[in-house]
């Protein structure tokens, strides 16, 4: 626990608590609207992430680390879509120690991943626990076959922050390589998806290192769907 994460004299938000703040933001019709857009089956209150923020900023300044991950927790097993998305966005900060638990916790929505929406709020939470430890890269390893396609296309996002590094160290262009391993790997999987994943990728990388990016589509980019190639390329000169 850090100084950050306490706040003198005011106490942190127990589950109830914190559901009962989500609920009073209802909107019901934006909720059904939320609901047929992202289609798993759970409840939507049609709480806009803004004001999600807000409520979670707020809880994070009152609560010790362990209150934080005991409301994250409670928050994602409650299945009620803005109250992931709040559970994550507690746990998404680049500087907590010790983080181990926070990994941890992390680790274990991964496999129940079903839609784009909430893996991704997840999973910018557990990038930032990689950058802190890379050596948690052999547990992404294992969701690389994972059955399920949202577990899969985890670990191409979990490690987008390696795409996007300016002056990467060795031990960046190694992960690097493993992350462009994964993506080749991935590309008979005609899932959109996916192929979306190996774009976003691509094209994150060409920013900051396209002659790397360009090699990758040179050698593998005509398996690519056409969406996805179009994509991954979108930032480098034509050639």
């Amino acid at each position: 626990m850090t100084n950050a994460d306490t706040t003198q004299g005011v106490s942190p938000p127990l589950l109830p608590a914190a559901l009962a703040a989500l609920e009073a933001r209802a909107d019901p019709l934006k909720a059904q609207e939320m609901a047929a857009y992202h289609k798993a089956r759970r409840r939507y209150l049609g709480v806009p992430v803004p004001q999600i923020e807000a409520l979670v900023a707020g809880w994070r300044a009152a609560a010790t680390l362990d209150q934080r991950l005991a409301l994250a927790a409670g928050l994602w097993d409650s299945d009620i879509h803005e109250a992931r998305v709040a559970a994550a966005k507690l746990l998404t900060q680049a500087r907590i120690r010790p983080d181990g638990a926070v990994w941890d916790l992390l680790c274990t929505w991964v496999p129940g991943f079903d839609g784009w929406a909430l893996a991704d709020h997840a999973t910018i939470a557990a990038q930032k626990r990689l950058v802190a430890d890379p050596s948690r890269l052999a547990t992404v390893a294992g969701w690389t076959t994972h059955p399920n396609m949202w577990t899969r296309r985890a670990a191409l996002v979990i490690t987008l922050p390696y795409a996007r590094v300016n002056h990467p160290k060795p031990a960046d262009l190694a992960i690097r390589e493993t992350a462009l391993g994964w993506a080749e790997s991935y590309i008979s999987d005609r899932d959109w998806f996916i192929q979306k994943a190996i774009a976003w990728w691509l094209r994150d990388l060409s920013k900051h290192d396209p002659a790397r990016s360009r090699t990758f589509l040179d050698r593998h980019g005509a398996s690519l769907k056409s969406f996805a190639r179009k994509e991954a390329a979108r930032h480098l000169p034509a050639g």
